[in-house]
């Protein structure tokens, strides 16, 4: 679609909210991201080919134990809640033990919890019981090495769905006894999709620039793009507010992420200044927009890719970003790392300068 044809249809879209048939009332209470959780696999967005070989797993009755794996917000939990509906519609409390795994991460949880669930047997239902363990990625070497010896010994009456965002920290022995599915970030086509339904359902005034804005901060989180959508939707729920569409700087503002015009202006500073003046003017920048030097590494290396370097300069701009966004990370003076981005800047314009004589 060209992006004509989608500014002049899009606020046609979203111009006209339609309240749910059938909503409850309780529901107006929930976060978005709970009240329109997917209810079944049909609902799960993107994923097509995970969702395909876990149906062929449903309808042959053979669900292996499972490992989803994969950045928050890119629906491992509502993947595995939809599957466990599918196959046990109103037994689900009965047959399934949810259970974070970040909070109740020792191996006391392992013996008690998770062993006296997955041992016992449902008296009026067939079939095996699921225990699904959230952030297992969290869970102690000691409860994880007592949870491989449960997986292993009730695994005829009890399937395990291990929720992790790093698979690495998992230990080999849990990895080897599951099927593993990684959940890369959700595409942007599915989330424009699920966000243009929400706006519909909930009446959300919002612009074309917005909009986008929204979709690509999210980055492949469902959950962010809903929250920040919510969150901008409420604060204008009052009085004339209503009126006035969600605008970019508004979707900026929430998320806490530098505009674009302000990386330009931070780029085009740096760029043309000399050293001196140039790390005066980004403090100044950086402390009357209360940016966040990480946040600006971030908007600087996604602004240099618009930016016709060497491919030898650009290798030494981004070792230089990540070597600064290293240092912050170890707990470095931000002020130090400030002059440190100038530099690296302002050393790839004089690289980029050599190498093009």
């Amino acid at each position: 679609m060209s992006e004509s044809m989608e500014v002049d249809q899009f606020p046609k879209t979203i111009a006209k909210g339609k309240v749910r048939a059938g909503e409850s009332e309780g529901d107006d209470n929930l976060p978005w991201v709970e009240k329109y959780r997917p209810s079944s696999l049909d609902d799960v967005a993107g994923h097509e080919s995970i969702i395909s070989t876990i149906r062929t797993f449903i309808s042959s009755n053979k669900i292996p134990h499972l490992l989803f794996y994969g950045p928050p917000g890119t629906g491992k939990t509502s993947t595995i809640l939809a599957v466990a509906r599918e196959i046990y519609g109103k037994s689900f409390k009965n047959m399934v033990l949810e259970l974070n795994a970040s909070d109740e991460r020792g191996i006391d949880v392992v013996r008690d919890q998770i062993k006296t669930f997955a041992s016992t047997r449902q008296m009026f239902s067939n079939g095996f019981k699921l225990v699904i363990l959230d952030e297992a990625d969290m869970m102690t070497n000691a409860a994880q090495n007592a949870l491989r010896r449960i997986m292993e010994k009730f695994t005829t009456h009890t399937r395990f769905c291990i929720l992790a965002n790093y698979v690495h920290k998992l230990t080999p022995a849990i990895q080897s006894r599951c099927t593993r599915f990684r959940f890369s970030p959700i595409p942007e086509s599915s989330i424009r999709k699920r966000i243009t339904h929400v706006i519909e359902q909930e009446n959300v005034n919002i612009s074309n620039e917005a909009f986008s804005a929204l979709l690509s901060l999210s980055k492949g989180d469902m959950r962010r793009a809903l929250n920040v959508l919510q969150a901008c939707h409420v604060s204008r729920e009052d009085g004339e507010k209503q009126e006035v569409p969600i605008s970019e700087a508004d979707i900026y503002d929430c998320v806490g992420n530098p505009k674009p015009s302000d990386i330009r202006q931070l780029m085009d500073t740096m760029m043309s200044q000399e050293w001196g003046a140039a790390l005066r003017s980004v403090r100044k920048i950086k402390e009357l927009n209360g940016l966040a030097l990480a946040d600006m590494l971030q908007g600087v290396f996604e602004e240099s890719e618009q930016i016709q370097f060497a491919p030898s300069v650009r290798a030494e701009m981004i070792s230089g970003l990540a070597d600064i966004e290293y240092r912050l990370s170890s707990g470095g003076s931000e002020t130090l790392q400030t002059s440190a981005l100038v530099g690296v800047v302002k050393s790839s314009i004089e690289l980029q300068g050599s190498v093009g004589k």
